[in-house]
């Protein structure tokens, strides 16, 4: 294995001066640089990180948490934080904590033994006086998709109510007044933010909102046929549907096909997220569009800003959902 003293004979200079640019020290002439670059090429010279992060205390790494590690949403974030920081030196090491808290806390575990100089968390069970503790004694914290009230400053999360308002103001606006919402797990954060959205535009358009209007269903692949069925069973006159996320609405839809109901000529439907296959499911579904590669953009950003290795205003803050309007909703009349 090549030593830097190797390296060093090879450049003509001292040790000192292979280690200054090996710390991206500024401190170096551009010939010696040269070098110095040129010798570790020659003699393919890796560095020890592991005696370096011993001596630094930085590992040029940074520690994710996931919901999951499948599916278009975590992955859009992945790619986009993974891509920021690859750019600037850091690896992005990833684990996952399946919405359950003991698989998050032992995820959180697993990153801080690794010793990451900055940790970025979507966790939806972890107590918030546990992140707090968190940010308190760990190292720099970013937390995504969720707001930390007295940590906001490192939070980067969506506006869930106005992205649920916007979805049912469009199927107001088009007519409909008998108007359901398959919502996620009533213990989400996330479900309960748009479910207040949902009624909200029903209040402002005057609509009186009926509780059988309202089913949960989860988050992950098929989570809102069950709950379309039970929404069907209770002789509803629904024209049209909001769903909590574009999973549910997709499987909502099959659900109301094998009904005999025709999407959207006897119900509207209306989806959340964006991700990819909504544009290619039959009929295209309309939905909110959730700035997914944005978050990891700015995870990715903030990461570097708390670690000292980029500059200017730090990239948190809350994001803004869009209306994108497809084939899956009508108007009526």
């Amino acid at each position: 294995m090549t030593t830097i003293k190797e390296v060093a004979a090879r450049a003509g200079v001292s040790q000192a001066t292979v280690s200054r640019v090996l710390n991206g020290n500024p401190r170096v002439s551009a010939v010696n640089r040269q070098r110095v670059e040129a010798a570790i090429q020659e003699l393919g010279y890796r560095p020890n990180t592991l005696a370096k992060s011993l001596v630094t205390r930085r590992t040029h790494s940074a520690g994710m948490i996931v919901g999951s590690l499948g599916g278009p949403f975590y992955g859009d974030i992945m790619h986009e934080a993974e891509r920021v920081l690859s750019r600037a030196g850091i690896h992005l090491i990833v684990t996952a904590g399946n919405d359950h808290l003991e698989e998050e806390r032992s995820a959180v575990e697993f990153l801080l033994e690794r010793r990451c100089d900055c940790l970025i968390l979507h966790v939806n069970e972890l107590p918030d006086h546990e992140l707090a503790r968190l940010a308190q004694d760990g190292p720099p914290l970013i937390i995504i998709n969720r707001l930390l009230p007295e940590h906001a400053a490192h939070c980067i999360w969506l506006d869930n109510e106005k992205g649920a308002y916007l979805a049912t103001r469009h199927l107001l606006e088009r007519g409909h007044r008998h108007i359901a919402c398959i919502a996620g797990p009533a213990d989400k954060c996330d479900s309960n933010e748009r479910i207040a959205g949902y009624r909200r535009a029903l209040h402002d358009f005057g609509v009186t909102y009926r509780p059988e209007w309202l089913v949960h269903g989860h988050f992950a692949e098929n989570g809102g046929y069950e709950a379309a069925r039970v929404l069907l069973s209770r002789q509803s006159d629904i024209t049209a549907a909001f769903c909590a996320n574009d999973f549910i609405a997709v499987s909502a839809m099959e659900a109301f096909r094998e009904a005999g109901l025709s999407v959207p000529d006897d119900i509207s439907v209306v989806g959340f997220d964006d991700v990819m296959f909504t544009r290619h499911v039959m009929p295209r579904l309309t939905t909110i569009h959730f700035p997914v590669r944005e978050m990891g953009r700015r995870a990715g950003l903030l990461a570097l800003h708390l670690m000292g290795m980029a500059e200017g205003e730090a990239a948190s803050g809350r994001l803004q959902p869009e209306l994108v309007v497809r084939a899956s909703t009508r108007s009526l009349g």
